[in-house]
């Protein structure tokens, strides 16, 4: 890993699946009603069911490919680091320099890395949502915030 380095830690499986999944109950639902609707008012065409069936097959390969391959959980750079997708993860993005420390937590026996700052705020990043090794994630996680401090290794 050089300086220039950007690492980007993708979702987990399981994570993918969960979201592949509730797209697909949205999308059944979606379907139904507009079924329900061609079928009430007899108005409506019901080429409009293979029309949305088709732009919501087309829309599951987008989703599942983008949640694949492009979204990311957390990007670590040579300037800090960003997190996404995340629901209460605290700080969201910030500086190498503002990082005071890095701890482990365990909140509800869910395993998360937890960077403090210097001004009080802290970004907890659950390790079962990354698709990689926790303790591999650590590891370049202090590699990049001792970079990012200006430390080097002995």
């Amino acid at each position: 890993m050089t300086p220039t380095d950007t690492s980007d830690y993708r979702l987990s499986r399981p994570l993918v699946a969960r979201l592949v999944g509730a797209y697909l109950v949205v999308f059944a639902l979606v379907v139904f009603a507009a079924t329900a609707i061609v079928a009430a008012t007899g108005v409506v065409p019901p080429d409009l069911l293979a029309v949305l069936l088709v732009l919501g097959l087309i829309g599951l390969g987008g989703v599942s490919s983008w949640l694949r391959a492009k979204a990311y959980v957390v990007r670590l750079d040579p300037a800090g680091y960003e997190v996404r997708l995340v629901r209460g993860a605290g700080v969201k993005k910030a500086r190498w320099s503002d990082v005071e420390d890095v701890v482990t937590a365990s909140p509800r026996d869910i395993p998360c890395v937890v960077l403090r700052l210097r001004d009080g705020g802290t970004t907890t990043i659950p390790v079962e949502a990354l698709a990689v090794d926790r303790e591999q994630f650590v590891h370049e996680l202090r590699a990049h915030l001792d970079r990012g401090q200006g430390l080097r290794p002995l």
